[in-house]
């Protein structure tokens, strides 16, 4: 499903529209979470530039305000805050779309720092009944709540009203009643966002071997009769890497032991966790940074990947809010879980009693207390 975007604000090509702008290009959109994490320096002088590309982000009524008769309200971002962040693969209009990638950033009262964690988009639910879509309720991974709720009669899906039923879910999974923020995020456009970058660097943990592509990034071969595919395969070795978009996309999507990920869709998350940190870092590079054409691109291909929806609070006013948090005060966490069941008779994954503690904490406001308690719920490189 292609997501609805917005018109760029600007010509790319209109290069004196940056001169004199000092340290405007530390202002940097991407990925849904980077497209909120901004500087601080000298940014309310420039906050005109910032609407200027505002209409590049796509909108869209994520949490069902809109048909409520919810009115918009002036900025007025405070924390604490919960951003709740999908993924998805777009694939044909007509093909209701799954949640591959399901996180949430949590931003503490000071608005300095935040915490990143992942459900696993195999856990079993309980999904809601969600009369807008037809669908009566019922038990199934997390991931098909997008599916049943995108689905609307005689019309191809609608991803923005699955992310509403979606986020139903997560709400009771989690105990989060209200989500501050929401964003659907177009894997697909993460090419374009890491190439407009000049790639991204990061840290490779072990050697992990693609499932899908070969090593000039084209698509391997199915295999004749199913299970699996054949020829040659893309391979990311331990140690520092320079990924280009392709490659950056493939190896935050590996989640088979055979490839080199033994703890399955947690290493995925894992590896998911760690991109946006390195999506992140690289945003606010000098070599990003002090290019304003370069920076211009960034700016463009994130808004062409997004689907943003702020509850009356735009994607300016949450950069400006959000303007003091950097990939150093990310915190990312790995919740306990198992799976249900295995080999053929594998059902899903479930959270371990710990992870309602966690979820306890971010609602009380107690996380900062909870994680010196609780060391393990940082994320590691394995």
């Amino acid at each position: 499903m292609e997501l609805p975007v917005g018109k760029g604000g600007t010509d790319g090509g209109k290069r004196s529209f940056w001169r004199g702008v000092p340290r405007w290009a530390r202002v940097c959109t991407v990925f849904g979470v980077v497209l909120m994490l901004l500087s601080g320096a000298v940014l309310a002088g420039y906050e005109t530039l910032l609407h200027r590309y505002e209409g590049s982000v796509g909108k869209g009524d994520l949490f069902g305000d809109q048909a409520a008769g919810a009115k918009e309200r002036k900025s007025n971002v405070k924390g604490p805050l919960n951003i709740l962040l999908v993924g998805i693969d777009p694939r044909k209009p007509e093909t209701p779309p799954l949640a591959d990638s399901i996180m949430i950033l949590h931003v503490p009262a000071g608005m300095d720092r935040g915490y990143l964690f992942s459900l696993p988009r195999d856990l079993r639910v309980e999904i809601p009944a969600f009369p807008k879509a037809n669908y009566p309720g019922g038990t199934d991974k997390l991931n098909a709540a997008m599916s049943y709720g995108s689905r609307v009669p005689g019309q191809n899906p609608d991803a923005s009203r699955g992310f509403e039923l979606l986020a139903k879910t997560v709400s009771q999974v989690t105990g989060i009643q209200r989500f501050d923020a929401g964003a659907i995020i177009n894997f697909t456009g993460f090419k374009k966002i890491v190439d407009a970058m000049g790639g991204v660097d990061m840290y490779i943990e072990r050697d992990v071997k693609s499932e899908h592509r070969k090593p000039d990034g084209t698509m391997r071969e199915l295999r004749p009769g199913g299970g699996g595919y054949l020829g040659p395969q893309a391979e990311y070795k331990k140690g520092n890497a320079h990924l280009n978009g392709w490659q950056a996309l493939d190896y935050v999507r590996q989640r088979y032991p055979k490839n080199g990920v033994p703890d399955a869709d947690y290493g995925r998350q894992r590896h998911q966790q760690q991109f946006i940190k390195a999506m992140v870092g690289q945003a606010f590079s000098a070599d990003v940074v002090t290019n304003p054409i370069k920076l211009d691109r960034v700016v463009r291909a994130a808004g062409q990947s997004l689907i943003f929806n702020g509850r009356g609070n735009s994607v300016v006013d949450f950069a400006l809010a959000l303007k003091g948090i950097r990939s150093d005060s990310i915190e990312t966490i790995k919740l306990p879980g198992e799976g249900i069941g295995t080999g053929s008779a594998y059902r899903g994954e479930r959270l371990l009693p710990a992870a309602q503690d966690f979820f306890t904490a971010i609602r009380t406001e107690q996380v900062d207390a909870f994680m010196l308690e609780h060391p393990d719920f940082k994320q590691k490189n394995s």
